[in-house]
């Protein structure tokens, strides 16, 4: 099976929840014997093809813009994946790529969308944006031959919504990693370079959009007078003012880590006292899952995609509110069971998911996988 993946700024370690998703599911959908290619944003990846774990991934044209971007890059994407891939499927990451689903198909290629989450709720577009997205989804729904969704909660809801359509829209989450911090070490915590100690700072992870609710984190952990010092890790694909104002609270206290990724990112969720994730929105957090994977405590916004990983009532806190958070950051945070999650959300038995849902739209054979 030939499968060609668009949607996706690029991989590896490019900072990005569909970006973590792509760059753990797709070696494992080569070890299952499929052929992927990854058409990336030029922006993000080096200038030539190259291979990662088997995976190919292609430079393709892409204008870095913060509403633009997404959208011409899927365009001129579709048509080189349909005239020098020649792909079984078309794989598309997010609603917004979505948009461009029924033009896939005139195309005469087979589509399979991963739905990420609902965009449309995202702060930072407007109503125009915020409608484009909402099409892309609905888009999806009525053209694509299978939806994958990364929330259970979501999955309900469009399954509901979508009587006609709910045989093809499955529930196929994000996953954890059993091996996740092995080989990690204080020496990688060290390699940093940041003025920290092992369980003596909180962490958070992600990029400076006002929808990861840092700024509340930053003026929540500024109402306490805890000992820990605040590590936000991260940065911004467009300087625009919500990034300059986050990182003008830049401190002794609160600290700018910048993007770190490889042994480094694994030591900063491991040693860390507490991981915390103040969202408004989210698909399902991949790094949430990589925090319960280094066996850290975390702290949650309740919105519906952090409920959905069935964490203790301890573990969440009421999303946006400031007394409620900075109350909590100065509790104790009891750590999950990375057991429970790691049976919940394998990657292993998400690829295999993937690839049968995969196979099954290339063919056009009716398929139904079990669920979490």
């Amino acid at each position: 099976m030939k499968v060609c993946a668009i949607g996706l700024r690029g991989i590896p370690n490019v900072m990005g929840g569909i970006e973590s998703h792509c760059q753990q599911l797709y070696p494992r959908l080569v070890a299952q014997g499929a052929e992927v290619t990854v058409l990336a944003r030029s922006p993000y990846v080096k200038d030539q093809p190259y291979e990662y774990q088997g995976v190919k991934v292609i430079p393709v044209w892409a204008l870095q813009h913060k509403f633009l971007e997404t959208f011409l890059h899927t365009f001129v994407a579709i048509f080189y994946a349909r005239f020098f891939i020649h792909p079984d499927v078309i794989h598309l990451h997010a609603i917004g790529p979505a948009l461009f689903t029924p033009l896939a198909r005139l195309l005469g290629m087979k589509v399979v969308v991963t739905h990420h989450g609902a965009d449309y709720d995202r702060q930072k577009w407007n109503a125009f944006a915020k409608g484009l997205l909402k099409l892309g989804e609905t888009m999806a729904i009525k053209f694509a031959n299978k939806i994958l969704v990364v929330g259970k909660s979501l999955t309900e809801r469009l399954q509901q919504q979508n009587p006609k359509q709910a045989h093809k829209i499955e529930f196929v989450p994000n996953g954890a990693l059993a091996d996740f911090d092995n080989n990690v070490s204080l020496n990688d915590l060290q390699a940093t370079g940041l003025d920290i100690e092992a369980q003596n700072y909180i962490v958070t992870v992600g990029r400076f959009v006002p929808e990861k609710g840092f700024h509340d984190l930053v003026q929540a952990y500024l109402l306490t007078d805890i000992p820990q010092k605040l590590v936000i890790v991260g940065s911004t694909d467009h300087q625009d003012e919500y990034s300059r104002k986050l990182l003008s609270h830049a401190s002794d206290r609160v600290i700018f880590a910048g993007r770190r990724d490889g042994e480094q990112l694994k030591a900063l969720y491991k040693f860390a006292k507490l991981f915390v994730l103040p969202s408004y929105h989210e698909g399902l957090p991949i790094v949430a899952l990589e925090a319960i994977s280094a066996n850290t405590p975390v702290l949650l916004s309740d919105i519906m995609p952090n409920l959905d990983i069935g964490l203790s009532p301890e573990n969440y806190f009421s999303v946006g509110d400031l007394a409620d958070l900075a109350k909590k950051l100065q509790l104790p945070i009891p750590r999950s069971s990375r057991d429970d999650i790691l049976a919940n959300f394998n990657w292993d038995e998400i690829a295999e998911q993937t690839s049968a849902l995969m196979k099954a739209a290339a063919t056009n054979r009716p398929i139904k996988t079990s669920t979490h």
